[in-house]
Formats: structure tokens, sequence, C-alpha cells
């Protein structure tokens, strides 16, 4: 009887536990095998990267403000990306054109209003790598986003404004090329261990 309850108060403790994990669902279960009791605990995939070595100080400065940079940015792609999928999948349950063409130019108009403030605060390079994690949350670019949601004329426009601060909003991400550091900070952090 003292088993049977220590197996029920730990088997509570897990599920406690479990649910104060932000990032991760791990399961528990347990088992009664011969009169021994089996214990599993199934966790998430991680991926362990090796410790990073950097050559300078300087390199190590970039690397902290890389860190810094995607913390900032990897929230509004996040929250970018859900817009999307809302609105489209908002758009299918619309009955005809017309309806959709003023549902996009609501969603247009409070995209704008309620991201535009938040956008102007981002350093130049932040702006490049936010274009990046918006490519990397949506599978397709930012100018393909704006075309969609503006029209041709008006992402080619945004794009040209964009190439005077030094941004394509036509940028691919690259996660195992040019940006293979940025995807490791992404998964450290969306892993919490970063």
């Amino acid at each position: 009887m003292q088993k049977l309850a220590s197996i029920i108060l730990l088997y509570i403790l897990c599920i406690f536990y479990t649910q104060a994990q932000e990032h991760r669902i791990i399961r528990y279960t347990f088992e009664v095998v011969k009169g021994d009791t089996l214990f599993n605990a199934y966790l998430p995939e991680a991926i362990i990267f090796p410790p990073l070595y950097f050559k300078s100080e300087k390199e190590r400065l970039e690397y902290t403000k890389l860190v810094r940079d995607v913390k900032i940015t990897l929230p509004y792609a996040k929250q970018v990306a859900q817009n999307i999928i809302e609105t489209y999948e908002f758009m299918e349950t619309l009955p005809d054109k017309k309806t959709k063409q003023k549902h996009l130019e609501q969603t247009q108009k409070f995209i704008m209003d309620s991201y535009k403030p938040r956008m102007k605060k981002l350093t130049k390079n932040q702006g490049k790598i936010l274009v990046k994690l918006i490519d990397r949350q949506t599978n397709s670019s930012a100018y393909d986003i704006v075309k969609s949601l503006t029209g041709g004329f008006k992402a080619t426009v945004y794009n040209t404004f964009a190439g005077v601060f030094g941004n394509n909003l036509k940028t691919q991400y690259e996660p195992n090329g040019k940006d293979k550091m940025i995807e490791r900070i992404v998964i450290e952090i969306e892993q919490g261990t970063l």
C-alpha cells in the first residue's frame, strides 16, 4: 500500500513538473511488471551543439550581439507567421472575393498599425535578421508576403525602400549556409538552453 501511494505521489509530482516546463513536454508513465515498478519518461528531442570557441574578444562580442538580435526579432517573426496563418485560414471561410478583399485590407491596416511602430525601433542588423526569420517561420520571403497583402507595386516600393537601408525583402534563409549560427541560436532559444 505504501509503495502504491509513493508511486502515485511521484506520478503527481511529475505531472506538476511537466506543466511547469514552458518549452518542453515530458510524458511520464509507469507500469508494474512482476511486482517491480518501471518508471518511463519520454523526453522531447533535443539538439546538442558543441561548445563555441572564439578566436578573439571581437568575435565573442559579435556572437553576443547576434544572440541579442535574434532574441529580439524571433518573437516578431513568430507573430507574423501566426497572423498570416490565421488570416489565410479565416479567408477560406469567407463567401466571395469582395468580402475577402475587404478583410485583407483590414488585416493590412491592422498589421501596419501594430508592427510599424515596433519595427522602427529595430536596428539595421535586427531588420535583416527579422527578414530571414520571417522566411524561416513562413517558408516564404517577406517580399512575397507583402506582395500577397498589398500587391506587386507596393511590395516593390517597400523592397526598394528597404534597399536604401541595406536590406532586401527577398532574402532567403539558409540554415545550413550563411545563417547557420542564427539557426543554432533559434534552436537553443526554442529548447530553452540559451
